[in-house]
């Protein structure tokens, strides 16, 4: 419940910037996911790009309601949200909920990767437009729009496979 409240805060700031990703590349990270799980990559690794993946689809779905001129209150965080919450499908057919200590939350692992991932992707791009902004409006150089969220998506992956944050910190206390 708690890791809701933090994701809520952090939602509600969001705003959709201009097209943050091309489709070619949205269906190839997706297809991509599943092709790593099989071949043994790590869940926490898979989940941080499978939240920058869900992000993407929000930011495509707010994209199509602006040319279909849908606005209500709320519009940017509730599909936002609802776009990272998808991930819950995931646990109906594919994973089971397990949650572990992670830093200060009790949250699943493959969760906790997929909510960092989301912010991650979410937090390099308003990075980038303040890049931007600081550079006269534009960019220092070719595909850094791009580069920008692959490099801090990447990092984060490093930083969950090697330095293993997802792993319990913790002893587990549950089947006391």
């Amino acid at each position: 419940m708690l890791m809701l409240f933090v994701l809520s805060l952090c939602l509600i700031s969001f705003q959709a910037w201009a097209n943050p990703a091309c489709a070619v590349c949205t269906v190839a990270v997706g297809a991509s996911l599943e092709i790593a799980r099989r071949l043994g990559v790590d869940d926490a690794v898979v989940g941080v790009w499978s939240g920058a993946f869900l992000l993407l689809l929000g930011y495509w779905t707010l994209k199509w309601m602006d040319k279909k001129k849908y606005f209500f209150k709320g519009r940017d965080f509730i599909v936002l949200a609802l776009s990272v919450a998808m991930i819950g499908f995931i646990y109906i057919s594919h994973l089971a909920y397990s949650p572990k200590a992670i830093l200060v939350f009790w949250i699943d692992p493959f969760l906790f990767a997929t909510i960092c991932g989301a912010l991650v992707l979410h937090y390099s791009s308003e990075f980038y437009q303040w890049m931007k902004k600081n550079n006269g409006g534009h960019a220092h150089f070719p595909f850094e729009k791009v580069v920008v969220p692959v490099v801090a998506l990447a990092l984060t992956s490093w930083l969950f496979a090697y330095l293993q944050l997802c792993t319990p910190v913790l002893p587990d206390l549950s089947n006391i």
